[in-house]
């Protein structure tokens, strides 16, 4: 009886253990496996502009990044304005209504840009707090729970800046890869999410680090530093996350591998980016040797920003050779290379021309700033109306040419 009982006991902790596993995502071969075991071929957009602004999705030029958004905000409203303006796009430019929508195209899962700032107490859109992040990221996760949509999170910008551009929201340089105490942040960061979401399968994994190594800069210098903090960064998940699977991009904007080497995790993924090249299986070419010789699974994180027709064909080759994708972004400003798009607003273009302006000095931001601050105010107010879900019409040509129905 003893035996038999142990048996049991030993099948029951088995059976649990099995359970457990297929809760989450995993990898075999060059295959991303669901929660079932089955292939999975990721298919979804990208809520690029919600978490890091970017200037171009708000009609702007060289004003790019979040930073010196913020900063244009706060001389044409005032920091307490500008922070106001913040909190209230955090909470409608991405709702449970957009998710909703997207699950309805018959998307799968989506990837979530986000800005390491969110995890820590300096001040980014309108808060200087180190769980801002989580409360962010806990309300999509439910509300993709409820769609049966699932997320990977995505380090869009790290400690120090690892791209050197305005999409990384740095100082012009990758200075991240020569700053120890900005390494540490960012594993500790990538820690704290790891543990956080360690038993969530709504999560399919993390997206290491967004586009890193912009091609200005030295490759020589910069390359070979990129797989060992990947490691290192990968050793700190696995300490308190072994269910998810880590996505690993590529240098110089995603899109070299020569500095990877031997996978050194059994749940990684290599993911690359490719825009305005030519939509054929020539461009990937590459990425389709790395998969064979390795025998991994292979993800494009972001393509897209491209006419219907380039759209339509480049999703073809991709899923034609197996790889999932995120096509670039969900929403825009009067924009049809997107999902959605929404009007620009009545006097909004008073607010872009003065990002245009010489802002070098103060006597120069004096010169610039506009009469009418409170028609200013106003045209922010209504960014905020129009970005709303309800506002939005849906570009059918985009949405055809990723092979999703329109209602």
């Amino acid at each position: 009886m003893k035996i038999l009982l142990s048996v049991i006991l030993l099948c029951a902790f088995c059976i649990a253990s099995s359970a457990q596993k297929s809760r989450f995502f995993s990898t075999s071969g060059k295959n991303i496996l669901d929660p079932n075991g089955q292939p999975f071929l990721i298919k979804g957009t990208n809520l690029g502009n919600w978490l890091v602004p970017e200037g171009y999705m708000f009609g702007f030029t060289n004003t790019n990044s979040p930073r010196l958004i913020s900063e244009a905000f706060n001389e044409l409203i005032g920091p307490g304005a500008t922070a106001d303006f913040w909190k209230r796009y955090l909470n409608v430019y991405v709702t449970k209504e957009d998710i909703h929508y997207l699950r309805s195209l018959g998307m799968n899962s989506l990837r979530v840009p986000f800005n390491y700032r969110l995890f820590t107490n300096e001040n980014y859109m309108g808060a200087m707090n180190e769980n801002h992040g989580f409360q962010l990221l806990d309300s999509l996760v439910e509300w993709c729970r409820a769609e049966n949509i699932y997320l990977i999170l995505d380090m869009h910008a790290a400690p120090g800046g690892q791209t050197g551009d305005n999409i990384d929201d740095s100082y012009g340089y990758p200075f991240l890869f020569d700053d120890t105490a900005s390494q540490n942040q960012a594993i500790s960061i990538w820690q704290r999410i790891a543990a956080h979401y360690s038993n969530e399968p709504i999560i399919i994994g993390y997206d290491l680090l967004n586009e890193p190594i912009a091609t200005y800069f030295d490759s020589a210098h910069f390359n070979p530093l990129l797989e060992p903090l990947y490691k290192r960064i990968a050793n700190a998940i696995r300490q308190v996350d072994k269910n998810h699977i880590l996505f690993l991009g590529g240098a110089q904007w995603d899109s070299n591998f020569n500095p990877f080497n031997q996978p050194f995790d059994d749940k990684a993924v290599y993911t690359f980016h490719k825009y305005w090249t030519a939509p054929t299986k020539a461009i990937i070419q590459q990425y389709l040797d790395f998969r064979d010789t390795y025998n991994v699974p292979i993800y494009i994180g972001e393509t897209g920003e491209n006419t219907d027709g380039w759209i339509d064909s480049f999703r073809v080759v991709l899923e034609k050779e197996n790889i999932g994708w995120h096509f670039w972004p969900y929403k825009k400003l009067d924009n049809t290379r997107c999902i959605v798009t929404f009007e620009e607003p009545a006097m909004y273009d008073s607010v872009i021309a003065y990002t245009k302006k010489d802002r070098s000095s103060f006597e120069k931001i004096r010169q610039a700033q506009p009469k009418d601050r409170a028609a200013i105010q106003q045209a922010l107010n209504d960014f905020l109306i129009n970005c709303q879900f309800k506002n939005c019409k849906p570009n059918e040509g985009y949405i055809k040419a990723l092979g999703f129905k329109v209602e």
